[in-house]
């Protein structure tokens, strides 16, 4: 098994929701708040300006704006990772070098998407985005939204650049990680949730989580448990959190939508729609019993749960 001391990123991130104003306006009070409970309630890094973080309806200057706030709020010990991946390459440089001014310490970078490139092509995008700043990248590989997987040679040989040190991996493929895991350094974050403790088990560093959003301290107690050695805790509490986990990923609705029908938040932007009454109050009654569960607490995140 992988040691899990090379974590270039932290070990339990999550991929942080934007809070919009009532008016759809972005909300930096909120944000400053939910990030620094967040950091409070166990994630030792924070990925902004990804999916969750509705990247594709924010603009630049918004995500410029979020990172700086996010940074003041939480300091300089805690790692911030900047999601700057579309489907134009000239535009991702363009994030990845104003994430690197505006303080971010890594670059989430996704396949590029719709277009679907051949792997060369894919390969030749983020070698572009590396060799364009001085800060590493986690490489992200979500075949099911791009439509195009990372293959694990391209990742192979990505991973000989200096710069690219991770992937956040969201390709449903364990044996494939394991493959790369073990002809390279590149560091594995869980990006399903119900894969964490998988993917942990097998050497990865850890998890980009949205359901952290609302359960941090819940999604970190499975890993703090198996590093401890105690494997059928880390079990069990992987148990516990499955429920919320389908509720919020994997019940018709995008995460974002449903991290925000347990957060005051605020709205999304379309073209999302807010979840209606029956799911939010079917994701607080799971919620609400993840909560209750024995030796867990209330999470203190600044995006206080609504009643």
């Amino acid at each position: 098994m992988r040691s899990h001391t090379a974590r270039p990123f932290g070990r339990t991130l999550c991929a942080m929701i934007t809070p919009f104003t009532a008016a759809g306006d972005l909300d930096l009070d909120a944000a400053r708040r939910h990030a620094a409970g967040l950091v409070a309630d166990g994630c030792d890094g924070l990925v902004l300006s990804g999916t969750t973080g509705e990247s594709p309806t924010t603009t630049d200057e918004e995500k410029t704006a979020l990172l700086r706030a996010v940074r003041q709020a939480v300091g300089d010990t805690v790692p911030l990772v900047a999601g700057v991946g579309s489907s134009d390459t000239r535009h991702t440089v363009r994030l990845a070098q104003e994430a690197e001014a505006a303080g971010a310490d890594g670059l989430l970078v996704v396949t590029p998407y719709y277009s679907r490139p051949p792997q060369a092509a894919v390969e030749a995008h983020f070698l572009r985005v590396a060799e364009a700043t001085g800060i590493p990248l986690m490489l992200y590989d979500i075949p099911g939204r791009t439509g195009t997987r990372i293959e694990p040679a391209t990742l192979l040989r990505l991973a000989g650049h200096p710069r690219v040190l991770a992937v956040k991996d969201c390709s449903y493929d364990l044996l494939a990680a394991t493959r790369v895991m073990a002809r390279s350094s590149l560091e594995y974050y869980s990006g399903c949730e119900e894969l964490n403790l998988p993917l942990y088990a097998l050497g990865g560093a850890g998890y980009v989580s949205t359901v952290a959003n609302a359960a941090p301290r819940q999604m970190r107690a499975v890993l703090d448990a198996f590093d401890a050695g105690d494997t059928t805790e880390a079990a069990r509490l992987n148990g516990l959190a499955a429920p919320l986990v389908e509720a919020m990923m994997a019940a018709g609705l995008p995460g974002t939508v449903t991290a925000k029908a347990l957060l005051d938040a605020g709205p999304v932007r379309e073209p999302l729609q807010p979840a209606g009454r029956e799911a939010t109050d079917g994701l607080r009654a799971v919620y609400e019993e993840l909560l209750a569960a024995p030796s867990e607490t209330r999470p203190s995140c600044g995006c206080a749960v609504r009643r």
